[in-house]
């Protein structure tokens, strides 16, 4: 689900970006007032979870690949504007860092992953909770909650790539980006998220949340006892068994590189040329591209990749608490 660049077109992306502005300020400033200087961290491990999980890559049909992202889970633990900003900045990292992402399309990526997904799958949790007042009530609402909230994301991403070949053509009316059509792009990528995608979120979700819930409450719910030793080794455990995301082959639809889009085939039939805008467009070469580094074998490379992203992602926030006045504040749940 990570647009990469020039997939859209730079005004699409501008639009995009402009979009998540006004999101990300007001997330911001829900954050400094609901969020305590002491629960700030939080967040760092809030964006280390949907790091650590946007690495575990599923096949899915079509010989492509997909993966959870966990802005569900994250908003129920932390509100949906801490979800915002908690996988905005785990984007960021992984688009500069590891160049998982596009930079252009930076706004696209938050849009449906930070906001769309976090947001959606929150609401239809509380909408749920709030009338099946159970534990069964609570996980059947993290679920649901969860697995529509993927979908809606994978959607508005089938959505933006669908809408380049109708809005920007060359002369001869070839697709100057993304020159898949939304009768491709639609059901390439909803389809793997409905069937595969989307069963992995919500399990990711239900998993880690009832850990969270069992061995630290206090970081769900306020007055209980919060343990956050057990919630960072989870997180070390999950950085030892990310090497499993190496075993899913293929590219996730949608993320190919203009060295190889052309032969890209879709029913049936390759591409046959690489769009312009492709060709010719934005260039960024990330230090570790891929979660690889030069020399190392892939697994040792995925391992050290998500120590750096996690290790970056828990300082950032660490610092960000630093700076903090200290507020009371409250943790959604």
């Amino acid at each position: 689900m990570h647009i990469p660049d020039n997939y859209l077109s730079p005004s699409t992306c501008a639009v995009m970006g402009a979009v998540m502005v006004p999101i990300w300020a007001v997330s911001v400033r829900k954050v400094k007032k609901e969020i305590s200087k002491v629960k700030v961290p939080l967040l760092g491990v809030g964006a280390s979870f949907s790091f650590l999980m946007m690495m575990f890559n599923v096949p899915v049909p079509g010989g492509t690949t997909a993966h959870a992202v966990g802005g569900t889970l994250i908003a129920v633990l932390l509100g949906p504007f801490a979800a915002c900003i908690s996988v905005t900045v785990a984007l960021l990292i992984q688009a500069l860092l590891f160049g998982d992402g596009g930079i252009l399309s930076f706004g696209a990526n938050c849009f449906n992953m930070a906001f769309v997904l976090p947001f959606l799958g929150y609401f239809i949790y509380k909408f749920i909770k709030d009338r099946v007042n159970s534990e069964k009530g609570e996980y059947l609402a993290l679920i649901i909650g969860s697995y529509i909230g993927i979908n809606f994301a994978a959607f508005c991403a089938a959505v933006e790539f669908g809408i380049q070949p109708l809005l920007f053509k060359n002369a001869a009316g070839q697709p100057l980006y993304s020159p898949y059509p939304l009768s491709v792009s639609i059901p390439a990528m909803t389809l793997p998220h409905l069937l595969v995608a989307g069963v992995v979120e919500a399990v990711f979700t239900v998993a880690i949340f009832s850990f969270i819930k069992k061995v630290s409450p206090g970081t769900i719910y306020e007055g209980a006892k919060k343990k956050t030793k057990a919630i960072y080794g989870l997180i070390v455990a999950l950085i030892c068994l990310t090497p499993i995301g190496l075993l899913a082959a293929g590219t996730a639809w949608g993320e190919w590189g203009a060295d190889e889009i052309s032969s890209v085939e879709t029913g049936g039939n390759a591409l046959g040329f690489v769009p312009a805008g492709m060709k010719n467009g934005f260039n960024f070469s990330a230090l570790m591209s891929d979660y690889g580094i030069k020399g190392l074998p892939d697994a040792a490379g995925y391992i050290l990749s998500a120590i750096a992203g996690v290790v970056i992602l828990l300082i950032v926030f660490k610092i960000i608490g630093s700076l903090k006045k200290n507020k009371a504040g409250n943790i959604s749940g």
